[in-house]
């Protein structure tokens, strides 16, 4: 174990994830401010949003308006969550190049999320991906649920991999596996994605998103990475959690997720220190302490790191 090296990419998710289960509305300018502090810190990817209909979720509904404001710099991917055809317009009508088009791999979860089965779901979602593609838009076909379901528990990793299988036919650059609900354990992690990797081949990267119900996210993300992911889901100050899925919790938080990595040897290019100032401004919009730990720790001295 732990014979890893190289770069771990870790897309914050603040903006999309973070901010969707939220009752207070963040104006477009407090969400500016957010996306200038995680290019500042070195995040190399950011969900700025998704493009879904306010009714649903209204703090996505200014989505649009945020990606013709941002200042794109050079380096950093700008992405957005898409789940059908109405979505995928938006998404190109303002530029973006790089999307997340997701399903989810249990039904009950399907039809909380989207109003449709498992079925009709991947039926629906094949020309959304197809067309983004022809596009020109680097597609991160995503998988929700794939690790446990909030409402049916226990999800049959052999659909998962089918799934899988369709989304590298269809020549998606990457495929993300979510721990929607947060039920997933490392063992679980690292089986799956080995088995993953074994299906898709490496043309197909993978990538994990990973929520901390349990309070195994970082241990989920260590086996993903033992496993050979390079590319996890963050999001600043470990908000987050999925509106349809009952008291599941935030993302692992960036900040936690890339310090782990610096600790380990293993490049990020974030500097988590830089992230405090944003933690702390969020906490003070939303009025509570958010559940990352380093931000909230005096820095550790500095030492050494074993070969």
């Amino acid at each position: 174990m732990f014979a890893f090296s190289g770069d771990i990419l870790i897309e914050d998710e603040f903006l999309r994830d973070g901010l969707q289960n939220e009752a207070r509305l963040f104006s477009l300018e407090e969400k500016l401010r957010f996306v200038e502090a995680l290019e500042i810190a070195g995040v190399r990817r950011i969900q700025v949003g998704s493009f879904v209909h306010p009714k649903w979720v209204p703090q996505m509904a200014d989505t649009d308006a945020l990606c013709e404001r941002i200042s794109r710099k050079a380096g950093v991917t700008y992405t957005a969550l898409v789940l059908n055809t109405a979505g995928l317009d938006r998404a190109l009508g303002v530029g973006l190049t790089h999307l997340s088009i997701s399903i989810s791999a249990s039904e009950m979860h399907s039809q909380k999320n989207t109003n449709r089965s498992v079925g009709e779901g991947r039926a629906a979602i094949g020309p959304v991906i197809e067309r983004a593609l022809a596009e020109g838009v680097t597609v991160r076909a995503g998988i929700q649920s794939a690790l446990g379901c909030g409402f049916e528990g226990r999800v049959d990793p052999a659909r998962v991999i089918d799934i899988a299988r369709d989304f590298a036919r269809l020549g998606v650059q990457e495929i993300n596996i979510a721990d929607t609900a947060g039920l997933a354990n490392p063992r679980q992690v690292f089986t799956l994605c080995r088995r993953l990797a074994d299906e898709i081949g490496p043309e197909v990267a993978l990538s994990l998103h990973l929520h901390d119900t349990r309070g195994l996210g970082l241990a989920n993300m260590l086996a993903g990475i033992e496993a050979g992911v390079r590319i996890f889901d963050g999001s600043l100050g470990g908000l987050g959690g999925c509106p349809f899925v009952p008291k599941a919790t935030g993302n692992i938080a960036t900040e936690d997720a890339a310090f782990a990595c610096e600790e380990m040897g293993l490049s990020t290019s974030i500097d988590w220190r830089a992230l405090r100032a944003p933690v702390a401004e969020a906490e003070e919009l939303l009025g509570r302490t958010l559940p990352a730990r380093v931000t909230h720790l005096p820095a550790p001295p500095d030492t050494a790191k074993e070969d």
